[in-house]
C-alpha cells in the first residue's frame, strides 16, 4: 500500500499583514502541514502568530535574523519532526503565492525527487517596476555565472523533497542572498532545476515586501562585486606595469614590445589578484600550494589567449595598444570568474545542520 505523501508549507515571516492568517487557513484546508517562522517581528505582531498556532507549528526568532536563517530554522525543524516521505514548499508571507500554485509545485517536486521546483512568475500585467527590473538583473547575472537560464530567480515559491534538506542547510547565507546562493549551488552540484508557471500576485504595489533594493541587492551580488573589485585592483596593477613596459620597450617594435609588456604585467597582477581572491573574495581554506597551482595554470591559459588576442588587435587590426588591452581584459573576465568560483576556490559540500539553532520552538 502506497504511503500518503506529506505536504509541508514553510513560511518565514517578518512583520506580516493579516493576509498571512488567510493564507495559513487556506493551506490548512488544503491539507498542508504548516511550519511558520516569526523572524523577530516583535510584540505588535504576536496576535497574528498566536492565531496561526491553531493551524501551524510556529517557531520564534526573538530577534530578526533574516529570511535565509528563518528558512534554515524551519528546515531543521522539519528534518527532526517529519518522515522521509514528505515534500516541502517554501512560500512568502505577503500573499504573493496562491494555494493552488503551491499544490502544483509541490506535486511536481514529489514526482521528481531530488529536483528543485521553482514557481516562476510570468511578469505580465501590472507588475511593480522594481520587481520586474530586479528579476531581469538577477536572471542575467545568474545566466552569465552558471550558463543556465532561470526565468524567475527571485521567486520564493520553491518545492523539494526532504532528501534535499541537508543540502539546503549547507548553503551559505542568512538573508535574501540565501535564495540566490541555493540556485548557484544547485547549478554547481548538478541538482536539476524545474520551472512551473504561476500567477503573479501583488498587493499595494508590493509595499509589504521587506526587500531593500540597494542593501539586499548588494548582499545578493556581494561575491560578484568583490570579485570585480579584486579584478579591478589586479587590472590596475596589470595596466600600470603594461603601460610602463610599453613605454620602456617601444624601440623593440610591437612584435616584441607588446608580448613582453603583457607577460611582465600579468605576472605581477596575477600574484596580486590570486592573493585577494583567495583571502577576501572566496575565503578558500584549501592549501596555498593546491589553489596557487590551479590559479596560475588558469592565469597561464588566460595569458596565452589574452596575449594572442592583444597582438592580433594591435598588429592585424591596428587598434591602439591601450584600447586593445581594455578589450582583451573584458573578454576574459567572465571566464576567469566562472573557473575560480566553481573549480579553484569552490567550497566543499557541507552536510547536516548549518550551525546551532538556538531558537524557541512552539508547536501545537
Amino acid at each position: 500500500m502506497q504511503q500518503v505523501q506529506t505536504r509541508i508549507a514553510l513560511i518565514p515571516a517578518y512583520e506580516p499583514a493579516d493576509e498571512l492568517l488567510n493564507l495559513v487557513v487556506q493551506l490548512s484546508d488544503a491539507h498542508f502541514r504548516i511550519v511558520l517562522i516569526d523572524d523577530g517581528s516583535g510584540e505588535n505582531y504576536r496576535r497574528i502568530f498566536s492565531a496561526a498556532k491553531r493551524f501551524a507549528d510556529v517557531l520564534i526568532h526573538e530577534t530578526n535574523k533574516g529570511k535565509g536563517r528563518a528558512l534554515k530554522t524551519g528546515l531543521s525543524f522539519i528534518q527532526r519532526h517529519f518522515s522521509e516521505n514528505a515534500t516541502v514548499v517554501t512560500m512568502d508571507a505577503d500573499g504573493q503565492h496562491s494555494v493552488g500554485d503551491a499544490i502544483r509545485v509541490t506535486e511536481a517536486a514529489a514526482s521528481d525527487r531530488g529536483s528543485l521546483v521553482l514557481g516562476c512568475r510570468r511578469f505580465c500585467g501590472e507588475v511593480p517596476k522594481r520587481s520586474r527590473l530586479g528579476n531581469a538583473v538577477t536572471r542575467f547575472v545568474y545566466r552569465e555565472v552558471t550558463g543556465l537560464d532561470v526565468s524567475d530567480t527571485q521567486t520564493g515559491l520553491r518545492a523539494f523533497d526532504v532528501s534535499l534538506i541537508p543540502f539546503m542547510l549547507g548553503v551559505e547565507g542568512d538573508r535574501y542572498e540565501y535564495e540566490m546562493n541555493v540556485l548557484l549551488k544547485c547549478a554547481r552540484s548538478g541538482i536539476p532545476i524545474r520551472e512551473i508557471g504561476i500567477s503573479t500576485i501583488y498587493f499595494n504595489n508590493n509595499e509589504g515586501s521587506h526587500f531593500s533594493t540597494f542593501k539586499d541587492s548588494f548582499i545578493i551580488y556581494r561575491d560578484i562585486v568583490k570579485f570585480a573589485a579584486a579584478s579591478l585592483t589586479g587590472f590596475a596593477a596589470d595596466y600600470g606595469v603594461y603601460s610602463l613596459m610599453v613605454a620602456a620597450t617601444g624601440g623593440l617594435g610591437s612584435a616584441v614590445s607588446i608580448p613582453l609588456s603583457n607577460i611582465t604585467a600579468r605576472v605581477v597582477s596575477s600574484t596580486v589578484n590570486y592573493t585577494l581572491n583567495r583571502r577576501f573574495v572566496f575565503r578558500s581554506k584549501d592549501s596555498v600550494a593546491k589553489t596557487a597551482a590551479q590559479y596560475f595554470l588558469l592565469a597561464a591559459c588566460i595569458l596565452a589567449g589574452n596575449t594572442m588576442l592583444l597582438s592580433f588587435l594591435v598588429s592585424n587590426l591596428g587598434v591602439n595598444e591601450y584600447a586593445a588591452k581594455l578589450l582583451a581584459e573584458i573578454t576574459f573576465f567572465t571566464l576567469s570568474w566562472l573557473v575560480q568560483k566553481f573549480l579553484i576556490f569552490a567550497k566543499k559540500p557541507e552536510s547536516g545542520n548549518s550551525g546551532s539553532m538556538a531558537e524557541t520552538e512552539t508547536s501545537v
